[in-house]
């Protein structure tokens, strides 16, 4: 598991841990069952407080990627089809919000914003 902690970004921390090992879950990077480094192992290679690291942590599990065996540790969940079509979807919404929100800015039409997507469609059917 890798972890990037950038302190110019405006996230907090916990947040950008959360967001990474939810990706690395999602993409299958992490794969089921995996077990994660222990909350205070994270947070002494990551140099923060096992706070941070164990709020991250508590976060995904209470949103079902993680599962933890007390005495063993924390580990990557059985992936849930369901779960993980809505987060798809949730970061397709984004984009499409993001879309829209550019588009107006060049004064695009629907068509023509349609038109874009119906020829993405056919190149990557």
């Amino acid at each position: 598991m890798h972890i990037l902690i950038d302190n110019k970004s405006g996230a907090p921390i916990y947040d950008q841990i959360y967001s990474q090992i939810k990706t690395q879950i999602i993409s299958g990077a992490l794969t089921e069952n995996e077990m994660l480094p222990s909350i205070r192992g994270l947070a002494k290679d990551l140099r923060i407080s096992f706070v941070t690291t164990k709020r991250a942590y508590d976060e995904l599990e209470k949103e079902g990627f993680l599962y933890t065996i007390p005495g063993k540790g924390c580990f990557v969940a059985t992936k849930n089809v369901e779960l993980l079509r809505e987060e798809n979807l949730k970061r397709i919404e984004e984009h499409l919000e993001q879309i829209v929100q550019l588009a107006a800015s060049c004064n695009l039409s629907r068509e023509d914003i349609l038109a874009m997507v119906h020829f993405s469609l056919e190149e990557n059917p």
